[in-house]
Formats: structure tokens, sequence, C-alpha cells
């Protein structure tokens, strides 16, 4: 008798505990808004990031909720952004497309190497042994994890082993500035289009027999910028984007380690800037 009233109260007790969690559920079931799925289907579905979300479907939600706005999608065409926003009844909005740059015109051709590194072929790898082979300590090593690590096919590798960036593919997804060990890789709006192409901290014509193109910290791109465009620190000049940006500061550079974006040209060097006319890779520097 004692088993079947110890089965019975077991039973009751499993009766209530699944009659609270039915109910339970249905109090505080959250019932997603199907309109997320929908507008997700109208997202590229990169999950880049560049929308400042972590992957299309947390930003199909803030956009469903109003806290976000479609122009912030810079991957998607206008129509799609213009889609989503007719479907939703909002502003497209406008946010501008950003992409990734390389501070770095060292190579092969016009850059030396002090030793030749041998095992794993990363950059990272080489970056552990003395900062890897470079004479110049804060050149691209050109190895490629740059482009390994980005996922949409926006780098390729020159003739010259120096990374390219295709702005029509890059998604401003930041991978490229994780994988570079010399941290030659930044994210910036397409309109900053003044860009210091070197990283050197070093100072002097010197420096010139480890990369032709290299900044020799002389000061003519400071000089000659309008209102404080630009401004000398630690040997590099660094650009103020908050200011007009103007072609001025490149054309008295005697490298081309300053330039100018074009969307058209790429990138423009300033008239005093030698020509770069070889192609073969350079012999490496005395040890």
């Amino acid at each position: 008798m004692l088993i079947w009233t110890a089965i019975g109260a077991v039973g009751a007790l499993a009766l209530t505990l699944v009659s609270l969690l039915a109910l339970a559920d249905r109090k505080l079931q959250v019932v997603e808004d199907p309109r997320i799925d929908i507008v997700e289907d109208m997202l590229p579905h990169a999950n880049c990031g560049a929308c400042g979300f972590p992957g299309c479907r947390p930003f199909a939600e803030a956009l469903v909720q109003g806290r976000a706005l479609p122009g912030k999608c810079t991957v998607s065409a206008d129509a799609a952004r213009l889609r989503i926003a007719t479907y939703l009844g909002v502003d497209v909005g406008a946010e501008e497309k950003r992409v990734a740059r390389l501070a770095c015109a060292g190579g092969t051709n016009v850059a030396r190497n002090r030793a030749h590194y041998h095992g794993l072929q990363t950059c990272a790898a080489a970056a552990r042994v003395a900062g890897g082979g470079k004479a110049c300590f804060w050149g691209c090593l050109g190895l490629a994890d740059c482009s390994e690590a980005c996922g949409f096919d926006a780098i390729s590798m020159d003739e010259h082993s120096l990374p390219v960036v295709d702005p029509a593919k890059c998604t401003a997804c930041g991978d490229c500035v994780v994988a570079c060990p010399k941290d030659l890789f930044e994210l910036h709006p397409v309109s900053h289009q003044l860009w210091v192409n070197c990283r050197s901290l070093a100072a002097g014509d010197q420096q010139l027999d480890d990369c032709q193109v290299a900044c020799t910290a002389c000061g003519r791109c400071a000089m000659d910028a309008p209102d404080g465009l630009v401004a000398m620190q630690g040997g590099l000049p660094v650009v103020d984007y908050s200011r007009p940006q103007s072609r001025l500061p490149i054309q008295r550079c005697p490298t081309g380690a300053i330039v100018w974006i074009d969307d058209v040209l790429g990138l423009a060097k300033g008239p005093a800037a030698k020509p770069v006319i070889r192609h073969g890779a350079l012999q490496d520097a005395p040890s």
C-alpha cells in the first residue's frame, strides 16, 4: 500500500509540475516579430559587422525594432536598402561606406630585406623572429595573412608581395586589421582621401636605402597643409580628418609617402615624388 501511495504522490507532483510549466510557457512566451525573417532575407547575409551589429540577424532585429536604419548596411546595394526601408515604412538613412586602408607601399621592388625568413609562411610567424626579415621594421612582410583572413576576397597580393584592397568588395569587417602583426591596416570612410602610406618611425634620408618610398619625416606635407590638416607626430605625418581635405600636402613629398586616393586613379602621388620604375626585387640590404 505504501508503494502505491508513493507512486501516486510522485505522479501527482509530476502532473502539477507539467501544468505549471505549460502555464509559464503561455504566460512568458516571447512572440518574435515575423518581419525579422523577411528583413533578414533582404540583407546580403555577409555577417561582416560593417553595420555595427554582430551579424545580419541582429541587424534585422534592430531594423524591425527601430533601433537602426537600412542605410547602415553599406554592403547592400541602394535598391536593396530602399526595399527594406519601403517594407518597414522608414527612412533609408545614410551611412558612409568604410574600407580597409594599408599604410605601406614597400613592395619587393622598392624595399629590401636584411634576412630571409625560413619557417611557417605567415606574417604572424615571421614577425615573431626579430620582427621579420624586412629591412624596414615597420613594413609589410608580404606573406598574405590579411588576404587569407579576408572572407570577402577583397584583398589580393600584387606582383611585389604587397596587399591590394578592392574597395568594391571590402565590407570593413576588420579581419585584416586583426590579422596584420604590423598594425598596417585601418578602417576609414571612403571620403578620407588624404592618406599616409607609411608607418616607419625612422627619420632621415638614410632610411631610403632600406625603402625607397618611406617617409623621411621631412615635414613638407605639414608645412604645405592648410589649417593644420597635417601635423608631424613621432616622425610621421598625421592627418586631422575633421578638417577639409586638400591635395596640397602631397605636392612636395619626395617619396610619395603621403598620397591622395582617387576613385578612378587609385593612389595618386605628388609631382615631386620620384616614379617607381623597378619591377624586379631589390637586392638584400647589407648586414
